[in-house]
């Protein structure tokens, strides 16, 4: 009777029994998609078609006319009272005043969002200038934000290029992780036969895996668990960051899936030096020492002391298939751990990689070298036109016009010197007719008085010549 008012009473059994378990293992780590733009919602109306699990799939852009042809289940037109559905025009800032126009739109789109890939294509105005002010909403949210954007071909001009880097830069400082893919890159593994369509798609792959790849890390039961926490742990203020997935099949499947995860021929990264690294494994039937030759190959390219996370799932579906996700970031040349920066493997990619990033001492001089050799690079062009437009003939000759070309190089001076020719020509004018008055001026009376003394002189004289010679041969007859 006493030990049961003891277990009546005691504290710990009541509050126990009062404790509310929760029992709802169903709920599962949110993840949404958004497109913006032109290049973003056409991404993203790719993976809906491709009916793509797990994932919420939001299309955002200023054309209304894009907006209605795009098949996400959710689709938001910013900016009405700026562009009213027509579009940014190319436009970055018109894009970006868009998105600050309905703020408080996709703040409610945002809500509740574990997980935010925001992928665009940039060089426009819409996706260009819309990404980075999305970005920033998702991080003032406390978001683990994935940017995944493509740069324009070079053939785009360089007016979009510009716009493109400035994007990629304003859009890396909102995002945790970033990847750009270089729509250059299509052209090489693309060929003759190949549409423009079918090498958007094959851009489009690099989200299309990323994301199929993250949702079944987190979401589908494996043999080894991955969760979101591991997510976040490698992808958390991971700067540049390098996805890849690789499938393969046959004998050296292990070794031609990592070489694909690893050296994807779409982006400008790999995971050489990443100090963080998911790797997981997708299989109906995987060995142990496919894994264990995995995760070497994989060990070998990364940093001495990466942190490598392993994460297998079985699928009956894949066969004789295997399918490996890889996910690595922390680059030494990102110098986001403390890490020196290696001058010998230092790359940009994407512009994403910030000068105050780095070390000063080595960024001050490697701007000098850069400097000097531009300054280099004109002078070498400068002293080629020299020679190619110096005349290898003699040209000591005399000039047949001095008068006519001296007259010229004169107006030609007077003009560059913004001399007025007018009262010049007036001057000269008026002595040209002073010069006519003074030759028909009309004499005085003396002088009309000479004239006529003179011409009366010159008549007797000629008079005199006819008459004479006549007498003087009448006084010999």
């Amino acid at each position: 009777m006493e030990t049961k008012n003891k277990a009546t009473n005691n504290p710990v059994a009541t509050d126990r029994k009062k404790e509310n378990v929760n029992t709802d293992f169903t709920q599962k780590a949110v993840i949404r998609a958004i497109g913006v733009g032109g290049g973003g919602c056409n991404a993203i109306n790719r993976m809906v078609l491709s009916q793509v699990k797990g994932v919420d799939f939001i299309a955002i852009n200023t054309d209304n006319q894009a907006l209605e042809l795009n098949a996400a289940p959710t689709r938001v037109r910013i900016g009405d009272k700026l562009t009213r559905g027509l579009g940014a025009g190319a436009d970055p800032e018109v894009g970006a005043k868009a998105a600050t126009e309905s703020r408080d739109e996709i703040s409610g789109l945002l809500r509740g969002t574990d997980l935010l890939f925001v992928t665009a294509g940039m060089g426009g105005g819409t996706g260009t200038g819309a990404a980075p002010v999305i970005a920033q909403i998702a991080q003032d949210m406390g978001i683990l934000t994935v940017g995944v954007v493509t740069k324009p071909f070079r053939f785009e001009g360089a007016k979009r290029s510009i716009n493109a880097e400035g994007g990629i830069e304003e859009l890396s400082k909102y995002v945790d992780s970033l990847i750009v893919v270089p729509n250059d890159k299509l052209l090489d593994i693309a060929d003759e036969d190949t549409t423009v369509d079918q090498a958007f798609a094959m851009a489009d792959h690099v989200l299309r895996y990323g994301i199929t790849g993250i949702s079944d890390l987190v979401s589908v039961p494996g043999l080894i668990n991955l969760d979101m926490a591991d997510v976040k742990r490698v992808m958390t203020d991971a700067g540049i960051c390098h996805m890849g997935i690789g499938r393969a099949q046959g004998p050296d499947r292990v070794e031609d899936a990592i070489d694909e995860a690893i050296h994807s021929p779409l982006l400008d990264s790999n995971i050489d030096g990443a100090q963080k690294i998911i790797i997981n494994f997708t299989g109906s039937s995987m060995k142990i020492r496919e894994v264990s030759e995995a995760a070497s190959l994989v060990r070998d390219s990364a940093h001495p002391s990466a942190d490598i996370i392993i994460g297998a799932v079985l699928d009956e579906n894949l066969d004789d298939e295997i399918m490996i996700t890889i996910i690595a970031s922390g680059f030494d040349d990102s110098n986001e751990f403390g890490a020196e920066v290696n001058t010998e493997s230092f790359r940009t990619i994407g512009s994403a990689v910030r000068n105050e990033d780095l070390n000063t001492d080595f960024a001050v001089d490697n701007q000098r070298d850069r400097s000097s050799a531009r300054q280099a690079s004109r002078d070498e062009r400068s002293n080629l036109r020299r020679e190619e437009y110096t005349p290898s003939y003699e040209t000591n000759y005399e000039d047949p016009f001095p008068r006519e070309r001296r007259n010229t190089e004169r107006r030609s001076s007077y003009r560059d010197s913004g001399y007025n020719e007018a009262p010049y020509r007036e001057s000269r004018r008026d002595e040209r007719e002073d010069s006519r008055r003074n030759d028909f001026q009309t004499p005085t009376y003396d002088e009309r008085e000479n004239r006529s003394q003179q011409r009366r002189e010159s008549n007797n004289r000629n008079q005199n010549s006819r008459i004479l010679p006549w007498l003087f041969n009448e006084d010999e007859k």
